[in-house]
Parts: C-alpha cells; sequence; structure tokens
C-alpha cells in the first residue's frame, strides 16, 4: 500500500479531466519524444554499468590485479556521490559538457556500483569448478569469462542492472544540470510552468508503465539465468593471472576511479579553496549535516521495517502473489521525486493537514521511493539464510512469527543491515521529494547545495558537497564491508555442510 499511495494520485490527477485530456497529452509528439530520450538515456547507461560492473568485479574477486582490494573499495566509493554533485563538479570544471553525453558520463560514473557489489558478492558464492571444467576442455579464458563466469552471476548484474535503470528514469539532478529532457525534467517543468496538473501526471502514469515493463523484463531474465547455470558450492579460487594484459587492465580500473572519485575530488578541493577566502558558515553547515543525518536514519529505519515482511515473503513463499507485492514496491522507486512529493503534499494538505510539511511525512515519501532496496536486500540475506534451521524452530512448537524473529531475522541481520546502510545513503542524497516535503527552515545537505549551485555560487556550495560525500562513504564503506562478511561466514558456513 506504501508504494501505491502516488501511484493512486497520479490515475485520479491524470483522468481528473477526462479520458479525453488523457490521450490527448499521450499522443502528443512531446510524449513520444520523452519516453525515446529517457528509454536511450536508461538503455545507454544501464549497459555501460552492467559492463563495468561485471569486469570490476571479476578483476577484483578472481584475478592477479595489482591493489585489488583498495582497488574494491575504491570501485564501491561512487555510491556515496549524488548525481547532482557528481553533473555540479563536472559542470563547474568543463561548461560546454551537456545534453545526452554529458548526462550518460555522469550517470555512468555514480551507478555502475550497483551492479559492481552485488556482483562481487555472487562471485565470492558461485562454484569456481565449473571455471576449471572448461578451461581443461581448452576454452580460452574470454569464452570462459562470458560463457561461464558471466551466467553464473547473470541474476545478480541484472538485478544491479534493474536498479540502474530505475535510478536513470527516476534521476533529477543530474539531467537538469546537463540541460537533457527526460521524463522527470518535463514533469518538472510542466508542474512549474503551468496550473494545469494533468500532463505532469500523464507523464508520471507513463514512467510508471515503462517502469513496470522494465522490472518483468528484469524478473524474466533473472529467472531463466537462474535454471541455465547453478550455483554449485563456493570454494576459495585460484587467481587468474592477467599476464601480458595486466597494465591494460589495472589501465582500465584506474581509469574508471579517476572518472568516477578523481575529478569529483579535484573539482570539489579546486572550490573549496576558491572558497575558503570567503568563509564557510559552520553553524548552517552543521544544522544542514544534522537535519540530514536525522531524516536518513529515520527513513532508513522505516523503510527497513517495512521491508521485512515483504523480503521475506519473496525469500521464502514465491508465488504468482508475493512476486506482484514484490513488484508493486518497485512503483514507488520508479517514479521521480518531484512526483512523489507533490502526490504527498496532496496527501497532506487535503487528508493528514496535522503532518504536512513535517517529518513524519518526508518520512513517509522516504519509504514510497526507497522500499524495494531494502525488499531486494531482505530477499536476499533470506535467501541465503539455511532454511533447515527454520524447519528445526518449527518442529519444536514455535510459531512463524517467533520462528522469524528469533531464527530468520538473526541468521539474514548483516544483509538486512547492508539494505538500511543502502537506504541511508540513498535517502541523504535525495533530492525533489525532499524539496517539497521538508519541514519547514529544515535544509538537508542536498537542498543547500541544490540551493547554490542554481545561482551558479560554486564556491559556495562545495562545503556542502563535501559533506554529503563525506557522510554518504560512511555507510558506503560499511555495506562493502557487510557484503565481504556475509560472503565469509557464507563459505564457512558451507564448509561445515560438506
Amino acid at each position: 500500500m506504501v508504494a501505491l499511495v502516488p501511484l493512486v494520485y497520479l490515475v485520479v490527477r491524470s483522468l481528473d479531466a477526462g479520458p479525453g485530456a488523457f490521450l490527448e497529452v499521450l499522443g502528443r509528439p512531446r510524449t513520444g519524444e520523452l519516453i525515446l530520450r529517457s528509454l536511450a538515456l536508461a538503455g545507454a547507461v544501464t549497459a555501460a554499468c552492467m559492463v563495468i560492473g561485471f569486469l570490476g568485479a571479476w578483476l577484483v574477486v578472481r584475478t592477479d590485479l595489482p591493489g585489488r582490494r583498495a582497488a574494491g573499495v575504491l570501485l564501491a566509493l561512487p555510491l556515496a556521490v549524488p548525481s547532482y554533485v557528481a553533473g555540479f563538479t563536472w559542470i563547474s570544471e568543463a561548461p560546454g559538457l551537456a545534453g545526452f553525453w554529458g548526462a550518460f558520463g555522469v550517470l555512468v560514473s555514480v551507478s555502475f556500483p550497483y551492479v559492481f557489489l552485488p556482483v562481487v558478492g555472487a562471485l565470492r558464492a558461485t562454484d569456481t569448478g565449473l571455471e576449471e571444467v572448461a578451461r581443461s576442455l581448452g576454452h580460452g579464458p574470454a569464452r570462459v569469462l562470458l560463457g561461464v563466469t558471466l551466467r553464473q552471476v547473470w541474476p545478480a548484474a541484472t538485478a544491479g542492472g534493474l536498479l540502474v535503470a530505475l535510478y536513470i528514469l527516476s534521476d533529477f539532478g543530474a539531467v537538469s544540470l546537463m540541460r537533457y529532457d527526460t521524463f522527470t525534467l518535463g514533469i518538472y517543468t510542466s508542474y512549474r510552468g503551468t496550473f494545469n496538473r494533468t500532463p505532469a501526471a500523464v507523464l508520471g502514469c507513463v514512467l510508471v508503465v515503462l517502469a513496470a515493463l522494465i522490472t518483468w523484463g528484469e524478473a524474466r531474465a533473472r529467472g531463466r539465468a537462474a535454471q541455465l547455470v547453478g550455483r554449485g558450492v563456493p570454494r576459495q579460487a585460484a587467481a587468474t593471472r592477467l599476464g601480458r594484459w595486466r597494465p591494460a587492465w589495472a589501465g582500465f580500473v584506474g581509469l574508471v576511479i579517476a572518472v568516477s572519485l578523481g575529478v569529483p575530488a579535484y573539482s570539489l578541493t579546486h572550490w573549496m579553496v576558491v572558497g575558503s577566502s570567503l568563509g564557510v558558515d559552520l553553524p548552517d553547515l552543521g544544522d544542514a549535516g544534522l537535519v540530514t543525518l536525522q531524516a536518513a536514519a529515520a527513513g532508513a529505519i522505516v523503510t527497513t521495517v517495512l521491508a521485512i515482511p515483504v523480503g521475506v515473503l519473496a525469500a521464502r513463499y514465491r508465488g504468482r502473489a508475493t512476486a506482484t507485492l514484490e513488484t508493486a514496491t518497485y512503483v514507488g522507486h520508479a517514479l521521480p521525486g518531484i512526483t512523489v512529493g507533490l502526490a504527498l503534499v496532496f496527501l497532506g494538505v487535503r487528508v493528514l493537514p496535522g503532518i504536512y510539511q513535517e517529518l513524519p511525512l518526508l518520512v513517509f515519501g522516504y519509504a514510497v521511493l526507497f522500499l524495494p532496496l531494502a525488499v531486494g536486500a531482505v530477499r536476499t540475506a533470506v535467501v541465503a539464510a539455511p532454511p533447515r534451521l527454520e524447519e528445526v524452530s518449527r518442529s519444536l512448537g514455535h510459531s512463524r512469527f517467533v520462528t522469524l524473529a528469533r531464527v530468520t531475522l538473526p541468521l539474514a541481520a548483516p544483509g538486512v543491515g547492508a539494505g538500511a546502510a543502502l537506504v541511508f545513503l540513498t535517502i541523504a542524497k535525495e533530492l525533489p521529494a525532499t524539496l517539497m516535503l521538508r519541514p519547514t527552515g529544515a535544509d538537508t545537505l542536498a537542498v543547500r547545495l541544490w540551493s547554490y549551485t542554481g545561482v551558479g555560487q560554486y564556491a559556495a556550495a562545495a562545503p556542502y558537497a563535501v559533506l554529503l560525500v563525506l557522510l554518504a562513504a560512511i555507510p558506503t564503506l560499511v555495506l562493502n564491508r557487510a557484503f565481504r562478511e556475509h560472503d565469509r561466514a557464507l563459505r564457512a558456513q558451507e564448509k561445515e555442510d560438506r
């Protein structure tokens, strides 16, 4: 129900002027253009992220890449860089960078960790015996990589690709800074430029349909891949020797890190130095940081609590009803934050005026937007937990609820905690819904950064960007560590079983 609130609002508003007005907006050339532009950007960024994420994970986990442990941490850190911060750093250093390729570059640089992290986990958990058999049959490294390794981790890669695609469809900050028209910018322009809300609501409905189709396609691809290749028994793999290609692969990883982290770091340092002579408003910076912490922590807790029942059902009770329920959680995540914000403004003003522009409504908006991040983490963690321990608990007479609280959730706790860290990280970076729903006078770091960037005050915006990136880096490191600890525990459990 939480994820469907904005959808109900969109349907009501889009049909408010009658079916004729709905079809008129749907048939406009502008609508078709936005569909093509949005899908082109989402498809290109997702494909690039899947290639970079898979290759980066393979290099870090399975090869003798020099400094691969440090590379694993650095390749996860771009997740802490908000798209509008990356866009601000690139556009401030290269004002001519705009349009499709500008948006493509910025979004790829901050989105590929959504694929990299789950593929790292999948590579550490899969059996390397299949690859050894393929090599013994005379297959070359490239054929083994694409024909065996990729097929084993394809479900994890497609799950990460789904998050990337939905993230791109709902991104507002990068595309607006790069002046590339997509659905989010079209909706924002429609809401801001006219009193007629019907066109924006219709565009929002189209975006929901696109998100549903992408989610359906990912589920089918993940299901087919799971049937094609089993995971086997995880065990320590001998590092693949890169040989004479080692410098080239190291250069590839170095280039990815330089583009995703080096350019933002250089630009922020540059503007911090430029702005140091102007002084930094430390009290305002501290207030914005505290508001960000409070909102992100509250949102992460509420979202994770709401995700636990859905994730457990999706992991343990697969069926059409649970699949539909899980898919429904992605609806809010696919909607642009500005649309979710306006939907909840309508709800707050008309239905719940007591919580309008208060923290509970803002937290509710975060739960709508980021529920699938927590659901995916809970589902994966519960699937990895041995079900036989739950069966033992049930055989001793404990109820399903007691078994869930005492057995399932403690076993899945590392994965659930990683999901909460991911939600915290994403909330800290969120901008459009926060602009609409934040309590009066309570500006987050993202809001303050946006207000300065919008008027070209890059030096004044830099301290807020730096603090936001540092704040977001903490859960990113926790998330990366949680993946490693979870995989280590899983391998230890498998050894015990053998």
